[in-house]
């Protein structure tokens, strides 16, 4: 079992992250200072140390020189969100903002720890040194994955602008880790940033600094999220949500190679590598004047698309029992599996949340198991939805429409159709030109069910020859 000191003056977060972890399976320790943490407890008999960067005495970030080989974790508010710069640069391992997210500090904390575990390369000798290989779990068998990952591996070792496309929930930033895990600058710093997360008013003192005095509040100079970077990767998430200043700011950077903080009259040069991300649309975007043009084609050096979970065909059972098995792991339970139709269905559902709907779906299941059978009713699945909208693709190919606009108008003029009522209008216009096998393959079900479902809603069978 882990072990884990949190370091943290505000009881409240402390007794509530304390439990947070303790809930999960760590073994939880706590102190509210620095003296108390180094009078009570051996810093090195830790996995990880998580500290406030605002301790009284002294900073969270004096922590980092005593723990050692011992990460440490920092802690802060968006309003100090600059003096995390500063932490990484003097060896944290990582920050998170607060308030922060319970899954977000699950998920790092599994993540710092898990690195931790693995074994340190071997010593160079004289054998021709392997590729890198990126540590994500970034896993896939299907055709779209495969193509994506050969991408990542060749888009890797250049210093080439990328940019990530692919709806929620796909798994955009797990791509970007592995782009700079397996670059020559793996073992600089990886920093990401979410555009959405980060107050407009902040944006370019959090991306590119600021001196003292440049705003009200500025009562020192700080480094930006984009210096904290020099000589590693810059994740920017969601970079269509920067405002339009900020692009014009972000497209110098990626001109000059140089950034000028906020209030400076000097630029400075940087060595940054940029990865960048959106579900949004930015050639539309740019279109109508929400995105500089100039900035999308600076972006579109490599452009790699993720491609959404529904599309994934097998990858959705592989992906579900890795995250059942982690899941069992972390909750220190015995190895659960999922019951055949489980499967069935989640290799059939729509997943319009992707990766991130599955893992919590998962995870909700097993909280709810009563043994280590994972059931149908436990994913809590909308299957009747799901079928709808696979029905509503159906009818508007058959009709000879897109199949976007079909799914958005059609929504709009049949608001309250029930699944029955689709059904019945596709089978009645449809059975004239196709047998029953065939209407049963496009509808998604066995010939019995569409047998089933015509006596149930009285829907006649036409006979061979009948129509004139």
């Amino acid at each position: 079992m882990s072990r884990i000191l949190i370091v943290e003056d505000e009881t409240i977060i402390r007794t509530a992250l304390r439990r947070l972890l303790e809930k999960h399976d760590y073994q939880v320790d706590d102190a509210a200072s620095i003296d108390e943490a180094t009078s009570r407890f051996k810093l090195e008999d830790y996995s990880l140390i998580i500290s406030d960067l605002r301790l009284p005495g002294a900073p969270g970030t004096d922590l980092i020189p005593l723990a050692g080989t011992v990460p440490v974790l920092i802690m802060t508010s968006y309003a100090s969100l600059r003096s995390a710069v500063d932490a990484m640069k003097m060896g944290a391992v990582d920050y998170i903002a607060k308030p922060f997210d319970h899954d977000d500090m699950l998920r790092t904390v599994e993540q710092v720890i898990s690195r931790r575990r693995e074994p340190a390369p071997a010593a160079a000798t004289g054998e021709a040194q392997q590729p890198k290989r990126s540590k994500t779990e970034l896993i896939g068998s299907c055709r779209p994955m495969q193509e994506l990952l050969s991408r990542i591996d060749k888009v890797a070792r250049t210093d080439a602008t990328v940019l990530i496309l692919g709806e929620s929930g796909t798994g955009k930033e797990l791509v970007a880790r592995a782009i700079h895990e397996q670059s020559d600058r793996a073992d600089a710093p990886l920093i990401s940033v979410n555009c959405a997360s980060i107050p407009e008013t902040l944006i370019e003192s959090e991306l590119f600094g600021h001196e003292k005095g440049a705003f009200t509040g500025a009562n020192s100079s700080r480094s930006g999220l984009i210096e904290a970077a020099d000589g590693g990767t810059l994740f920017l998430d969601e970079i269509g949500e920067l405002p339009l200043e900020a692009q014009a700011r972000l497209l110098r950077f990626l001109q000059e190679s140089e950034i000028r903080r906020v209030g400076a009259v000097q630029s400075r040069k940087v060595n940054v590598r940029l990865v960048a991300a959106t579900h949004r649309n930015l050639k539309e975007m740019a279109r109508h004047g929400d995105f500089r043009e100039d900035l999308y084609y600076r972006l579109y050096v490599m452009e790699l698309r993720m491609p959404p979970l529904r599309e994934r065909g097998d990858d959705i059972i592989e992906l579900s029992r890795k995250f059942l098995r982690r899941a069992c792991d972390r909750m220190g339970l015995p190895d659960a599996h999922f019951s055949d139709d489980s499967l069935e269905a989640m290799r059939s559902y729509h997943w319009p949340g992707n990766v991130r709907e599955l893992e919590n779906a998962i995870e909700r299941a097993l909280i709810l198991a009563d043994g280590r059978l994972i059931t149908l009713d436990l994913l809590g699945l909308d299957l009747e939805t799901n079928r709808l909208e696979s029905l509503e693709r159906n009818y508007a190919h058959y009709a000879g429409e897109s199949v976007p606009a079909a799914s958005t108008s059609r929504r709009e003029q049949n608001a309250g159709l029930s699944l029955d009522d689709y059904f019945q209008r596709f089978v009645l216009e449809n059975q004239n030109r196709m047998s029953e096998t065939e209407l049963a393959k496009k509808l998604g079900v066995s010939r019995k069910c569409l047998w089933e479902r015509r006596q149930k809603l009285g829907i006649p069978r036409k006979a061979r020859g009948s129509a004139k």
